[in-house]
């Protein structure tokens, strides 16, 4: 049986390109469920998804009749804004994706983060104090040298071809 990769996608400018994850993923061997946080819904292209993944793509909770969706093995989250990435790290669970991502820690089940911020943000002390709680629980925070560069405020508008997918798969690889 494959295992399943959630993939949690956040409201940035790269999101319309998560098909190119999946991608990655699924010639990788993983079943993928795309979780989009309520605003990124706005940024992706859902039927797209939903043909590539042959999943529903989930930004709510199921309603009691609906059936239970597997059970990830695995979580990525991609891109992932300074928004999500704060509240990750507080434990907030005040949507969908983060109710998923509050519990994975305590299951452990391996969660990646691939960041998608600008300078400003990832300079600010609240940021950094995340980053390094979400570290120290094990999850896997891409940013830094090596991994994902904030890029300069105003230029986040991009759908940033240059984003990094493969790096978060390749993440979730090495952690086994």
């Amino acid at each position: 049986m494959s295992k399943v990769l959630y993939v949690i996608v956040c409201a940035a400018g790269p999101a319309g390109g998560v098909g190119r994850l999946v991608g990655l993923a699924q010639d990788a061997g993983w079943v993928v469920q795309i979780v989009a946080t309520p605003s990124a819904l706005d940024f992706i292209d859902v039927p797209a998804l939903e043909e590539q993944t042959a999943r529903p793509v989930r930004s709510r909770y199921r309603k009691p009749a609906d059936p239970k969706p597997p059970r990830p093995d695995a979580v990525i989250v991609a891109p992932a804004t300074y928004n999500t990435i704060n509240k990750f790290a507080q434990g907030i669970a005040d949507t969908y994706a983060l109710g998923l991502l509050a519990e994975a820690p305590g299951l452990r089940i391996p969660v990646v983060v691939l960041p998608f911020v600008n300078t400003a943000l990832a300079g600010r002390a609240v940021f950094r104090h995340s980053v390094a709680r979400l570290r120290a629980e094990g999850v896997h925070v891409l940013i830094g040298a090596d991994t994902f560069e904030p890029h300069t405020p105003g230029s986040g508008g991009d759908p940033a071809d240059g984003y990094p997918w493969h790096l978060a798969l390749s993440a979730l690889t090495a952690t086994g």
